[in-house]
């Protein structure tokens, strides 16, 4: 963290960023954008008004979105920056596995938060599904969304969302209950002892370092079922049941039996695989089985893997998995491989 009284700051390296600033006298009545502007010319004013409108600016604690909002002195003027693109997300029509009036599943790619953070409320996948709806339905009932599941930022694959009130319940109750059934690939360093086992822990987070870690008390209890479906000397492709949600889960179970996520350098991966540099830890939500909650029909949910994904497949000498991989889970399968 920086901080920022009088004078100009010098902002420092790329990447991640937070930012403080205190108005002085000299500054009351200015523009936000002016402002920021005047104390960090290191970023442009046009690049400081996207930084604005995806809500990475926040005074006196609470976000602020109008460029032009006046500032008064005294006022603290807080920044997050996540070094990562300006811009809205809005899911595209390839991206949309399923949609009905009670339902909308999407396959989210790789480096977009699901929910807003700090340093944005836009570019988030739920602002994304918030705007489709809002342009789809401009002049009938107001978009109502049910959030039932998380994926991690650099996770991609399946999401769905309950869109409607008769839906909301049906959906969450199968998430809360567990029989909704979520199948995740990863593509993991080397190979584990068991070809088709499980983790079963209590989990925590560390406050020392910020990672979920296996704990013999005061954790939440994590069960995660796996299948080895192929080997190669770098890496092996596993199909993942977590039957529990807890943050983290797959990533830190792997990480904790020695093979940890490729590409997840914070629970100990590599950041690179067969000559390719990674953004991210590799996990895919491959399949989702739920009851439809309104008709109650059995439906599997899947989503393509995404290009990284089949190109580092190809360099290891890996055949991309089909619906055999899981076996029979019952309804149509909406989506494909």
């Amino acid at each position: 963290m920086a901080q920022e009284g009088d004078g100009v700051f010098q902002l420092p390296v790329a990447g991640p960023k937070h930012l403080i600033f205190h108005v002085d006298e000299a500054h009351h009545g200015q523009r936000l954008d002016r402002f920021l502007t005047a104390v960090c010319p290191a970023i442009s004013r046009g690049d400081w008004k996207r930084i604005i409108s995806v809500g990475g600016v926040h005074l006196d604690g609470r976000r602020m979105s109008q460029c032009s909002l006046p500032i008064a002195a005294g006022c603290s003027v807080e920044v997050f920056i996540d070094g990562r693109p300006l811009e809205k997300w809005l899911p595209t029509d390839e991206q949309i596995l399923w949609r009905d009036d009670y339902l909308l599943a999407l396959n989210k790619p790789a480096g977009i938060d699901c929910q807003p953070t700090p340093a944005r409320f836009q570019g988030t996948v739920y602002q994304g599904v918030l705007d489709l709806l809002g342009r789809r339905h401009r002049f009938g009932r107001k978009p109502e969304i049910g959030m039932v599941q998380r994926l991690d930022r650099d996770t991609s694959g399946v999401m769905v969302f309950s869109i409607h009130p008769r839906a909301h319940r049906g959906l969450t109750r199968q998430f809360s209950e567990h029989s909704a059934r979520k199948f995740y690939l990863a593509l993991v360093h080397g190979r584990p002892e068991v070809e088709n086992g499980e983790f079963r822990s209590c989990l925590a987070r560390i406050r020392a370092t910020n990672l979920v870690r296996s704990v013999e008390r005061g954790g939440r209890h994590a069960h995660t079922r796996y299948r080895v479906l192929q080997s190669s000397e770098q890496a092996s492709l596993v199909l993942v049941e977590p039957v529990t949600g807890r943050s983290h889960q797959i990533r830190a179970h792997f990480s904790e039996a020695g093979c940890p996520l490729v590409g997840d350098v914070k629970y100990g991966g590599d950041p690179a695989l067969a000559g390719v540099d990674l953004a991210g830890h590799l996990l895919h939500a491959w399949r989702l089985a739920i009851n439809h909650p309104v008709t109650g029909e059995p439906m599997v949910l899947a989503a393509p893997l995404p290009v990284l994904w089949r190109r580092l497949l190809a360099c290891l000498e890996l055949d991309l998995p089909d619906a055999s991989s899981v076996g029979d889970m019952g309804g149509p399968t909406v989506g494909s491989v």
